[in-house]
């Protein structure tokens, strides 16, 4: 689950809807991240976000529009401002 997708034949053509799970890393902390990368009907959004699984369910995040290279597992942050993380708002 780190470093680059790679898969020996190409099966997104049996899915309706192709949803990637990835883990990143902020400031020492393991974080998780989810993109649709296709959707059968309809328009669906092309950011990545940051997600977190607890107790009260699933808690969907900001954009992580800091960072780029979290899909490859390869996350370089390229905001100016430290990264905030907080899915509770």
């Amino acid at each position: 689950m780190i470093g680059e997708m790679k898969a020996p034949v190409d099966v997104t053509y049996l899915a309706d809807t192709v949803v990637v799970l990835r883990y990143f890393e902020v400031l020492g902390q393991v974080h998780r991240a989810m993109s649709v990368l296709k959707k059968r009907t309809g328009s669906h959004e092309s950011t990545i976000r940051a997600f977190t699984i607890d107790s009260s369910g699933l808690k969907i995040g900001p954009p992580t529009d800091k960072f780029q290279g979290v899909l490859r597992g390869v996350p370089q942050y390229v905001g100016t401002s430290l990264p905030q993380m907080d899915l509770n708002s």
